[in-house]
């Protein structure tokens, strides 16, 4: 068999990782999936996803004839890619993690690119999924938080200190509830799946309902579940024309949880964000195209990139 030239994408989440091997036209060669072993402490989630690494790194030698020439890596939290640190993840329990030097060491010293998780997918959506074509996009998932990425021209701006794309945080109700940042009213804390959930749980009185049965109970007609609902579109509404007046997106992607109750979300929200815009010229409102791979896919990308710009010995 002809050797295959491939790269190791690794997406790691709070309790689980997803990789895979890719060719350079995309093509995926092979997917597998680990839990990151949190419970055992933040040093063992490094070590696991190390170890993970290597033995794709074997895997890739072993079924396609050489070693993978490059590897990716989505994390989450704060993220040094220049440095190629992981510099903060409450969920992981990190603080100044020099992952890109450990993975290179691990694998033989083939580079390693390190990134954000959000801006990771949001690469792949931008390049790939919903935002194939748009020169300009912003990426935002509603998941547990609220975060995104700013596309251009199909790469993603990380800011000048890495944290550009954080919406969650701008505040939308001020004095309104409190955000684990330190302020109170962030859209997060009203317009994420996690809100929802709360919300409606508070309203139905079953601690138990979360994001989607609030969903389900919007399109059975419960008018409990549609003031939840609306109230926090309503408040992921104005978070949003925030963005759309700083950035003007030409397409503005919705993914996470809460895209997944389809229409239930973006009739309501197309309408709230066409209604409170004045000057601003309305980005196309799609959902994510490519669900919970995206985050891989980008690793993927990050890792072909890098390879992309290395300067031939």
């Amino acid at each position: 068999m002809k050797p295959v030239k491939h790269v190791i994408a690794l997406d790691v989440g709070g309790t689980g990782m997803k990789a895979a091997l890719v060719a350079e036209d995309g093509t995926l060669l092979h997917e597998a999936r680990r839990a990151t072993g949190r419970d055992r402490g933040p040093d063992a989630v490094v070590e696991t996803i190390q170890d993970f690494a290597a033995e794709l790194l074997d895997t890739g030698r072993e079924r396609f004839g050489r070693p993978a020439s490059a590897a990716g890596v989505a994390v989450p939290g704060i993220v040094d890619s220049e440095h190629g640190i992981a510099v903060y993840a409450a969920n992981l329990g990190w603080r100044d993690v020099p992952m890109r030097s450990l993975l290179s060491r691990r694998l033989g010293g083939i580079p390693v690119a390190l990134g954000h998780d959000v801006r990771t997918g949001g690469l792949a959506e931008g390049r790939i999924g919903a935002g194939r074509g748009a020169d300009r996009f912003l990426f935002v998932p509603l998941g547990t938080g609220i975060a995104g990425a700013i596309g251009i021209a199909g790469r993603i701006e990380a800011g000048a200190h890495g944290y550009a794309g954080e919406i969650g945080h701008i505040v939308v109700r001020p004095g309104g509830p409190a955000c684990g940042c330190g302020q109170h009213g962030c859209l997060e804390t009203l317009a994420s799946a996690a809100a929802v959930s709360r919300a409606w749980a508070a309203a139905s009185g079953d601690p138990e309902a979360d994001a989607a049965d609030c969903a389900k109970a919007v399109e059975s007609g419960d008018a409990r579940a549609r003031e939840v609902w609306l109230a926090a579109v309503g408040a992921l509404a104005d978070g949003l024309v925030t963005a759309i007046t700083l950035l003007d997106p030409r397409t503005l992607i919705i993914g996470g949880g809460l895209a997944e109750a389809g229409e239930t979300l973006f009739t309501p929200l197309r309408t709230a964000v066409e209604e409170r815009v004045t000057f601003q010229r309305l980005p196309h409102i799609v959902p994510a195209a490519l669900g919970d791979t995206a985050g891989c896919l980008g690793a993927g990308l990050l890792a072909w990139d890098l390879l992309a710009t290395e300067v031939p010995a």
